[in-house]
């Protein structure tokens, strides 16, 4: 009996709490007064956002030619792909100690 009644109590109050959440109709609401202060704001920035003179003397990047590339550069490029080089080969060595197989080739994860 006492279970019963414990339900009972149970349902009314899940009733209830569902009849307090149910939003009633949503009162219409004339527009936003922030909104013709943003459209203001946005009229007074138009002139600051158009492009002058200056922007359109500059050259577009995809225009623009490509830098010569200095000697310096070159050789610093050599340099990093001998030690690239280098590492995979002292790589490949090891490999057969860490499961690689004997002709040198890493084992590979499928």
């Amino acid at each position: 009996m006492l279970a019963w009644l414990a339900g009972a109590a149970g349902i009314v109050g899940l009733s209830r709490a569902r009849r307090r959440r149910v939003p009633g109709p949503v009162p219409e609401v004339g527009p936003d007064p922030r909104a013709d202060e943003l459209r203001r704001r946005l009229e007074e920035a138009k002139p600051l956002v158009e492009p002058d003179a200056a922007d359109a003397a500059e050259t577009p990047v995809d225009e623009a030619p490509d830098p010569a590339p200095s000697p310096a550069a070159d050789e610093r490029r050599a340099e990093v792909h001998a030690r690239a080089r280098a590492a995979i080969d002292e790589m490949r060595r090891s490999a057969p100690d860490e499961g690689g197989d004997p002709g040198g080739e890493t084992a590979r994860d499928a």
